[in-house]
């Protein structure tokens, strides 16, 4: 017999095709051939793992498991429609109450103005009075506007320092979106 047969006999298994002389002549081969006692051996211990494995419980999920787990997760998705039908039925109730809540504050903030102007006329000396008591503020507030008017008027004249500050501010913005940009994941890490 060649070993050309001899490992296809051995891979195949295929015994019970074999007549007994060709059993015979493939143990005497396989007796004098230390490469196909290797794939013999090969063949041994490859099937001697696919019986134990073949033979090892399986985990097994029961129906049980399967219909605690649906009820779970229906459980779990009522609660959360609950939760929003909850919601939505406060929102609805908390409309009528922020509307009236900003609609107040509309008119007050619209009616500061009015009730200002209404002082001014009514109470002229009171107004004289608080106009006096600012007079240094206002003062203040003119001698900033000055300088930054005059730092403005050099900033627009000088062409390489405007230059500067648009290069400086357009560095700030980049890095300031560097830093803002939600973190990634590193490939392979």
């Amino acid at each position: 017999m060649h070993c050309r047969d001899a490992k296809q006999w051995l891979t195949h298994q295929t015994g019970g095709d074999m007549s007994a002389e060709e059993r015979a002549a493939l143990q005497e081969h396989v007796q004098h051939c230390s490469v196909c006692q290797a794939v013999k051996q090969h063949q041994q211990q490859m099937d001697a793992l696919l019986r134990t494995t073949a033979t090892r419980p399986r985990p097994s999920v029961s129906t049980e498991q399967i219909m605690v787990a649906v009820q779970r997760q229906q459980r779990i998705s009522r609660q959360l429609e609950d939760i929003r039908v909850q919601q939505k039925s406060r929102v609805e109730r908390m409309r009528p109450i922020g509307t009236a809540i900003a609609a107040l504050g509309f008119f007050t903030l619209a009616s500061i103005p009015l009730l200002l102007l209404a002082i001014t006329i009514i109470q002229t000396d009171l107004v004289v009075q608080a106009l006096t008591a600012f007079n240094s503020v206002i003062d203040f507030l003119l001698v900033l506007a000055q300088y930054l008017q005059a730092g403005i008027t050099l900033a627009t004249r000088n062409s390489w320092l405007l230059s500067g500050v648009a290069f400086v501010a357009v560095i700030m913005m980049g890095l300031w979106l560097r830093l803002m940009r939600p973190p990634q994941e590193i490939p392979g890490g």
